[in-house]
C-alpha cells in the first residue's frame, strides 16, 4: 500500500515560515502529479496546491502568494514552503497524487501560535 510520508511540521509563531517536505515511495514519482493538502479537526480536507508531472503549478487563493509548493523527482519528493503564516493556517498537512489519490499519509501537524 502506497502511503505519503510528510515531515516538517511544528510551532511556529504568526508571520513565521515553514518547510514541509513528503517523500512517496511505490509510485514512478516523476510521472505523477502531487499536491499538498490540510485538514483541521471537525472541518473538510481543503486542497492548497497541486504540482504536474511537468511542473504546472495551482494554488488555492487562501495560500496564493504566500505558499510555494516545488518537487524533486530524484528524491521522490513534494515541498511546501509556507510563508506569513497565521493561526487560520493550523492544521495537519497532507501531501497526496491528485488523480488517482493515494492512501493517506498520517500528516504532519502545523500549529501557528503566539
Amino acid at each position: 500500500q502506497v502511503q505519503p510520508v510528510e515531515s516538517g511540521g511544528g510551532l511556529v509563531q504568526p508571520g513565521g515560515s515553514l518547510r514541509l517536505s513528503c517523500v512517496v515511495g511505490g509510485i514512478i514519482f516523476r510521472w505523477n502529479d502531487m499536491a499538498w493538502y490540510r485538514q483541521v479537526p471537525g472541518k473538510e480536507r481543503e486542497f492548497l496546491a497541486s504540482i504536474s508531472s511537468s511542473r504546472d503549478i495551482y494554488y488555492a487563493d487562501s495560500v496564493k502568494g504566500r505558499f510555494t509548493i516545488s518537487r524533486n523527482n530524484d528524491e521522490n519528493a513534494v515541498y511546501l514552503q509556507m510563508n506569513s503564516l497565521s493561526p487560520e493556517d493550523t492544521a495537519v498537512y497532507y501531501c497526496n497524487r491528485p488523480r488517482p489519490l493515494l492512501s493517506w499519509g498520517k500528516g504532519t501537524l502545523v500549529t501557528v501560535s503566539g
